[in-house]
């Protein structure tokens, strides 16, 4: 089936014009930084208690749905969370310990393999030359410099002094203590912090909307809602993903024979929160004992599969279905924000980087101040496809610009995608040629790098010509149908098999490339489709085309101020042959808005037809309709002026 004229006119839209968006000050940046940097102490804790909050709340409203009192769910909740956080620490130093006691019987092993490597690689190997640099750098190092002696008094050896210092048990306990009551402090601060925030999330939600949206409440709600669902979904998600990467791991890790498989298990847990490098170094510590423990290679390399295997699994079949790209972030903005928060606030940091940095990017999504952290860290596209590809045109870049056309082309008919995103994005260069900013060399290069894409999109023309004779083999048929079901009007754009449609552009190199676009369009239908350049349509030029075998001329204008040059042109088409229909198109985002001035513009022009769209263009030169006359001017005669002579006549009576 093919593309609706109606139905595309409910499909293309305007294209939006975005305001600039609006960057804060270098000032404003170095404050908060700084303000971030120092006062980690305070807002390090706040922060884990945000994201714990976002968290628990959807399992603490559950809980009150059921029936619980709010202060049971909130306790139970964040108590039930710090007990399994608490619980799964206590495995994690038992098993480390247990670690640390048996790691001297493995460096036989590891001796061994070093040996091995060494005897590979021969004298001059590799492993041999960094064993002599180290051990000539460690000389070096514990070589020390004789001082000069004194020319009166004999050297004398330095006595080794030992400062021995003994600790009551008292002060020991003291040290042990205040090591340990910093993080015990942090962590119950947190624990309360988390409590008060989701016993008064309603109150600390309604104070933000009066802060900084009361008055936008839509708006601010949507934030705070958005933020919420998307931290909430993600921190849930993530910790499903990790679980089922770690359980297979843990398992076959033991099933391998590598100690502590428990603690492999439970560490790819935590560490697969920290994006992208989290599972390399949760996968280097399982490896080296690997190498420690077996004499052989082959337990290394059966460890190293194990992990590439479930990474594969895990990264292209399980986060997809349970987890897919719901954060909104683009994978550099990932990066990027794992090592400024990991330099901001150290470890911690670089784990809470992806959740703290879905808050900024949801808080820049809603509120227009801070619109700049969505442009940066977000995964939405941030130009509109006419201007993404106008900014390709303007580099000469047709290549790329041919990857996206056709991506969108899978789904996409060619008529849609020329007015939807080509026409307005020539409608971009043409509106930087008026104002001045476009010399002649850009937009002949412009001008050339759309002919180059709808040269390079003609195999996908060909395509959607052969699809169009059996529609029920292409999705874009479920498309175009789907489309004229909801369109008020359902004619379809006619075949135009057995027509000759010469499509010329107006008054430039880019009119030229508008009218190759039009002159494609018209090939799918079936019709025979000529291209002509603006130099032809000169009166010169006019005389010498030939138009014999033209049914319709169809004359584009990006310029819509081109009114009256377009009146010279059908008067003097049809002059050169009278049987000749002639259209005038005058290019606009929106398409044919306003059918009747179209009309009315037609009949002032002498034109068969008047369009402002593709669709529009393709259904006026494919009709039948008779040409229309051509209407000559009518001439006002000129009244002489009498002479003096002849005054003097007209004065004297009979």
């Amino acid at each position: 089936m093919k593309p609706t004229g109606a139905g595309l006119a409910g499909i293309l839209s305007a294209a939006n014009v975005h305001p600039r968006t609006a960057l804060p000050t270098v000032g404003t940046i170095v404050t908060a930084v700084v303000a971030l940097y120092f006062g980690r102490e305070v807002f390090l804790p706040i922060a884990i208690a945000l994201l714990l909050t976002f968290a628990l709340a959807p399992l603490v409203s559950t809980l009150r749905r059921v029936g619980i009192p709010r202060i049971i769910a909130v306790i139970g909740s964040v108590f039930g969370a710090f007990a399994a956080l608490g619980l799964f620490s206590f495995i994690v130093a038992t098993q480390v310990s247990v670690l640390a006691q048996n790691i001297p019987g493995y460096q036989t092993n590891i001796l061994t393999k070093i040996h091995s490597l060494k005897k590979t690689g021969g004298e001059g190997g590799i492993v041999a030359r960094l064993s002599r640099v180290i051990e000539r750098v460690g000389q070096e190092i514990d070589q020390q410099e004789p001082p000069a002696p004194a020319a009166d008094k004999p050297q004398r050896e330095p006595v080794p002094v030992e400062v021995v210092a003994r600790e009551r048990p008292l002060e020991v306990l003291q040290s042990l203590v205040g090591t340990l009551i910093s993080p015990l402090a942090s962590a119950g601060l947190i624990i309360i912090v988390v409590i008060f925030m989701l016993l008064e999330r309603e109150e600390l939600r309604d104070r933000f909307i009066r802060l900084v949206g009361y008055g936008d409440l839509h708006r601010t709600t949507q934030a705070l809602q958005d933020a919420g669902k998307r931290v909430g979904q993600y921190l849930l998600m993530q910790l499903v993903v990790n679980t089922v990467y770690a359980i297979p791991i843990a398992i076959g890790l033991w099933i391998l024979g590598i100690p502590n498989a428990l603690l492999w298990g439970m560490l790819a847990l935590a560490l697969r929160f920290v994006p992208y490098i989290g599972p390399v170094i949760g996968a280097l510590l399982p490896l080296f004992l690997a190498l420690a423990v077996a004499p052989g290679w082959s337990l290394v390399l059966w460890t190293a599969g194990l992990f590439v295997v479930m990474e594969l699994v895990t990264g292209n079949v399980v986060e997809p279905w349970l987890y897919g790209s719901r954060t909104g972030l683009s994978p550099l903005a990932i990066i990027v924000a794992a090592i400024f928060w990991t330099w901001l606030w150290g470890p911690l940091g670089l784990v809470l980087s992806t959740p703290l940095t879905v808050c900024l990017v949801v808080l820049g999504r809603h509120v227009p101040q801070f619109e700049f952290l969505d442009v940066l860290f977000g995964n939405e596209p941030v130009l509109e496809p006419h201007a993404r590809l106008y900014q390709r045109l303007l580099a000469g870049d047709p290549d790329e610009a041919t990857d996206h056309a056709e991506e969108m082309l899978e789904e996409k008919y060619l008529v849609e995608f020329y007015d939807k995103v080509a026409i307005p994005a020539l409608l971009l260069g043409e509106q930087d040629r008026v104002r001045g900013v476009m010399d002649d060399q850009q937009r002949r290069q412009v001008a050339a790098s759309a002919l180059t894409l709808v040269a390079n999109l003609d195999d996908s023309a060909q395509n959607e010509a052969d699809e169009d004779d059996d529609p029920a083999d292409g999705a874009k048929a479920d498309v175009a149908k789907e489309a004229a079901e909801e369109s008020e009007d359902d004619t379809e754009l006619p075949d135009g098999t057995g027509m000759s449609v010469l499509c010329a552009g107006g008054r430039g190199e880019l009119d030229d490339a508008a009218a190759a676009m039009l002159a494609q369009v018209l090939e799918v239908q079936g019709a025979t489709a000529a291209k002509a350049s603006f130099t032809d349509m000169e009166l010169a030029s006019i005389r010498g085309l030939e138009l014999g075998a033209v049914d319709t001329v169809v004359v584009g204008f990006l310029n819509r101020d081109s009114v009256n040059h377009a009146r010279f042109l059908v008067r003097r088409l049809k002059r050169a042959r009278p049987a000749l229909r002639v259209g005038i198109v005058f290019w606009s985002e929106t398409g044919n808005d306003d059918k009747e001035a179209a009309a009315k513009l037609a009949g002032n022009l002498n034109a068969d037809f008047v369009a402002n769209g593709m669709a529009d263009a393709a259904l006026g030169a494919l009709s039948n309709d008779p040409p229309v006359v051509l209407k000559l001017a009518t001439k006002r005669r000129l009244r002489r002026r009498p002479s003096d002579r002849q005054k003097i006549l007209i004065a004297i009576p009979s």
